[in-house]
């Protein structure tokens, strides 16, 4: 239970990547801030699910991450509930449409979730860190934080953006902290193709390419970008921000780490 006494704060964390990781941290005895679009009723199953993984207190939030405000509102509560001392910026948005077609409404709104949203919990979570020698920033950077695919500018851009912002944040707290307060640490996890909402609608797309055979259209879209041809699930990922989350990765900090079966190998 090396998270006893710590508190987690993962945005889009009522489903998919960011549900795994926040019962992860609960699994290790965190207290944890859950994050999302969710009405009541889904609200409450997730803090359910949260407390049955192990963990001693959650608040729930559905702060609107393309709004300042809301952003600060809610990290001026996590403030009074003690303070995030790991942060995971998962909350994430995409539309998928080529440079010309691509409006200003989808540019703003992606940017400003994907990349904006991290900076506003960043800049406000991580001095709290500092003043307690401990802290961890995991952002959720996508393997589109390292390498392009077509019809997918702003959400390109805002994960490599999201990777840039991590390394300087690294760099301004690498000294921060000792080896045995475990330092303070910011660092990128990279998925490929993982099994989630927000991939839903292009793996649909090519089954029904395929006569509506779900199977066959998530082993083409695999084919074309990720070698072992095995999606991820989400779980795997909450176990690997779990493990960044432990002191002993005091020295892991600046990195971009790949979960995608080779894709960015290529």
């Amino acid at each position: 239970m090396h998270l006893s006494g710590k508190t987690a704060l993962v945005t889009g964390s009522v489903q998919g990547i960011g549900l795994a990781i926040a019962k992860a941290f609960a699994s290790e005895g965190a207290r944890v801030v859950v994050h999302g679009l969710a009405d009541e009723e889904q609200a409450a199953s997730v803090k359910e699910q949260i407390i049955a993984a192990g963990a001693p207190d959650v608040l729930f939030f559905d702060a609107d991450m393309r709004d300042v405000a809301a952003i600060d509102a809610m990290m001026d509560a996590v403030v009074e509930w003690g303070g995030a001392d790991i942060l995971v910026n998962n909350a994430g948005i995409q539309k998928t449409a080529s440079l010309a077609d691509a409006t200003p409404e989808i540019w703003d709104a992606i940017i400003a979730v994907n990349l904006s949203g991290a900076f506003h919990t960043m800049r406000r979570a991580m001095p709290l860190m500092e003043t307690r020698g401990y802290g961890r920033v995991i952002n959720i950077a996508s393997v589109h934080g390292l390498v392009a695919s077509v019809n997918k500018a702003p959400y390109v851009s805002a994960k490599f953006g999201l990777v840039g912002l991590s390394k300087v944040a690294a760099l301004e707290y690498a000294a921060k902290g000792t080896k045995e307060s475990g330092g303070i640490t910011v660092n990128c996890i990279c998925p490929g193709w993982t099994e989630t909402a927000i991939i839903e609608p292009q793996v649909q797309a090519r089954a029904d390419m395929y006569g509506g055979d779900k199977v066959a259209g998530t082993a083409s879209l695999l084919k074309e970008k990720q070698p072992s041809l095995r999606t991820s699930d989400p779980a795997e990922i909450g176990q690997l921000a779990l493990w960044l989350a432990n002191p002993i990765a005091h020295n892991i900090t600046g990195t971009s780490i790949p979960v995608d079966g080779g894709w960015t190998a290529q």
